[in-house]
This record gives structure tokens, C-alpha cells and sequence, in this order.
């Protein structure tokens, strides 16, 4: 084999296997596997915003509840956590369920592009009003989601003077400015939609989802949609009426 025909087959073979994709590349490379990750983080971003929803309603039971409530999801887990530990713990899970849920979005859609370049032939599209505003509806929550954390996280566009650890009176300062109310209203509304759309799609990517089942899933989702739409939008409405001030 000669003084280098070992060495020269060990490299051969290594390049060979480097070459060979990984099982979860392979997944992730296929339509099925990025639906797959949009389903799962889609669902944990749901069941986080169903939480949220009951939470920022403690708003209507006054400041001083309100603000324990702010407190204690930084002390969730003491001792046996330290301070803030299991909040920050909760925002790198949900960072990392937009951003999979963001990059699969993007990536399916142009592929879904690229395998139909010429437009349809049918002038009316037959989807629902809220699949064929998930793209847009995505892209106004990402950026809902950016201005959110900058007002009331980090009160960096804040409207009044931001309170550290007064989150009551921060929500009342954003939500006593028209474009506070609007730019909420407009991104709950979106939410709406893209939940109404994206739980009954998540069920059948998962293999929940039947011709027996189809009707009940769809009115799950819509309920599940109203309710979160309403109940996110309860705050806003309870600081222009007045009832909470």
C-alpha cells in the first residue's frame, strides 16, 4: 500500500463521512421538518402568551397587586434559583421559539415562492383572510414584539418617566397616548389572525388533525384566537375608559 496509502485512506474516509449531512440537518432541511419546528415553537409561544393574557388582566384588581404580581415572576423559583433566574430562563426559551418560528416562516416561504414562480391562475384566492395575512401578520408581531420590550422592559421609548419595578404605572403611561393604544391594538388584532390560522396548521403538522376532528380544531383556534385578542386588548380599553388609572 506504500509509506502513505494508511494515512491517505484515513483522510479519504473522513472527508466522506464530513460530507454526509447529519440526522438533524437532514430533518431540518426538509418542508416537513421546518413545519415540524414552526409547529412546536409555535405552540410554546402560545401556551407563554395564554399565561401573559391572565397575568396583564391583574391589572383590573389595582397597582398594588399588579406590581406583586411584576415582582414575583422575578423571584419565581427562589431559593432554589437565584433572582431573576427563571425569568431569564423563560425569555432565552421564548427568544429561541421566535427566532426558529421566524427563520422556518422565511425559509418555507421561499421555497413555496421558488416552486410556484408564476402566479396563479385563479384571480380570487381561495385561502382565508387569515392565511393569506400570516406573512404581513408575522412581520407586524416581530416588530410589535421589539417596540413592546423597549416600552415596558426596558423603557427605552417609554412615553413618561419609566418606573423601574412600578409596571402598573408604566401601563398606564403607554396606554394614555393614542399611537400606545394603536400600535397594541393593531398587533393584537394580528395576532389574533395568526393564531386563528397557525393552531389549527400546527395540529394537522403535528398529526392532531382529522376530517372528524377538522371542524372542532378550527373552533378551538378561533376561540382560542378571540379570547386571547380580547383579553390582550381588555388592557389597553380598561386605561382609555378610565377604570384602570
Amino acid at each position: 500500500m506504500g509509506p502513505f496509502g494508511p494515512s491517505v485512506l484515513f483522510m479519504a474516509l473522513a472527508t466522506r463521512t464530513d460530507r454526509r449531512p447529519s440526522m438533524a440537518r437532514t430533518v431540518w432541511d426538509s418542508t416537513v421538518g421546518k413545519k415540524t419546528v414552526m409547529a412546536v415553537s409555535g405552540l410554546i409561544m402560545l401556551a407563554y402568551l395564554v399565561a401573559h393574557m391572565i397575568g396583564n388582566l391583574k391589572i383590573y384588581f389595582g397597582a398594588g397587586e399588579f406590581n406583586a404580581y411584576g415582582h414575583w415572576l422575578r423571584t419565581v423559583g427562589e431559593p432554589f434559583m437565584h433572582y431573576e433566574w427563571t425569568l431569564w430562563l423563560i425569555r432565552v426559551v421564548l427568544v429561541a421559539a421566535v427566532v426558529a418560528h421566524a427563520v422556518s416562516a422565511y425559509q418555507l416561504s421561499r421555497r413555496d415562492i421558488r416552486a410556484r414562480p408564476s402566479k396563479y391562475v385563479h384571480k380570487k384566492p381561495r385561502a382565508s383572510y387569515a392565511t393569506r395575512t400570516m406573512r404581513w401578520g408575522g412581520i407586524i408581531l416581530g416588530l410589535f414584539i421589539v417596540w413592546h420590550v423597549l416600552d415596558l422592559t426596558t423603557g427605552t421609548v417609554h412615553s413618561g418617566g419609566f418606573q423601574e419595578g412600578h409596571p402598573y404605572q408604566n401601563v398606564v403611561d403607554t396606554f394614555s397616548t393614542w399611537y400606545g393604544n394603536v400600535i397594541y391594538i393593531v398587533a393584537m388584532l394580528a395576532l389574533g389572525l395568526h393564531i386563528r390560522h397557525g393552531f389549527w396548521s400546527a395540529a394537522q403538522t403535528l398529526g392532531a388533525g382529522s376530517r372528524t376532528r377538522d371542524r372542532a380544531l378550527k373552533s378551538v383556534a378561533g376561540v382560542l384566537a378571540l379570547l386571547l385578542t380580547a383579553g390582550f386588548i381588555a388592557v389597553p380599553v380598561g386605561v382609555m375608559t378610565g377604570v384602570v388609572s
